[in-house]
């Protein structure tokens, strides 16, 4: 009876413990198709006071998934007359130019390109 109580206990501990893991798969799983940006393009958005709101951030995110399913390594996304070189492969956003600095630039080392 004893044997009984001490393994319905541990097979309790073991699928909260199983629980816990796959719960925290899923956010791992979510942190890593969010698209990050490098500290470069952190850089870049302050000194050209571009400003994300989260929806913009979501656009961006679902451009890098676009550009991931189909194939691309390395994107130019242009949204809201701004251009932003994307690793894809890495889900990071490199660097960002805004309309005044996007005259005349030659971007290269790219794949692929959206335009949102």
């Amino acid at each position: 009876m004893i044997n009984r109580i001490s393994s319905q206990i541990n097979l309790n501990s073991f699928n909260s413990r199983i629980e816990k893991a796959l719960e925290f798969s899923k956010i791992l799983e979510k942190a890593c198709e969010e698209v990050k940006f490098s500290g470069h393009a952190i850089e870049r958005l302050k000194q050209r006071n571009i400003q994300l709101t989260n929806e913009d951030v979501e656009k961006i995110n679902g451009a890098v998934r676009k550009l991931k399913d189909k194939g691309g390594k390395e994107g130019l996304i242009v949204y809201n007359n701004i251009a932003f070189i994307a690793s894809i492969k890495n889900n990071t956003v490199i660097t960002a130019i805004d309309a005044e600095n996007l005259k005349e630039n030659v971007f290269t080392n790219i794949d692929s390109a959206i335009i949102l």
